[in-house]
């Protein structure tokens, strides 16, 4: 099975490249205080029920469409990536056996591209 781990550098290819959903699993207050360009934020006690919300209300909540279940490009992240951690996990859980972890998180991604 593909690694759960993403870095820096891969994830900046894969916003480059587009088609990426990312999904911002920290507090609302964290992601008020700023976010990855282009995340969607879903907290992590909510990873579970959103992810298996059907397409359609996923699209309507999230204003995305739900990725489907085999896809690569489903990744999670946090502050410091624990809790990203936690939510690719229960991604796997639900099928999305794929879903990765952008380890560095937040601050390793506000450090280098320079907030």
């Amino acid at each position: 099975m593909a690694s759960a781990d993403i870095s820096y550098s891969e994830l900046k290819a894969l916003i480059e490249k587009g088609g990426l959903l990312l999904v911002d699993v920290r507090s609302k207050e964290e992601v008020d205080r700023g976010c990855i360009p282009g995340s969607i934020h879903i907290p992590l006690d909510k990873v579970e029920t959103d992810m298996a919300l059907d397409a359609s209300a996923f699209q309507q909540k999230f204003g995305v469409p739900k990725p489907p279940l085999d896809t690569p490009d489903l990744i999670f992240h946090c502050q410091m990536g624990r809790r990203g951690a936690a939510a690719t996990e229960k991604a796997r859980g639900l099928g999305f056996q794929k879903a990765r972890n952008y380890t560095g998180g937040y601050k390793e991604w506000s450090e280098k591209a320079g907030k």
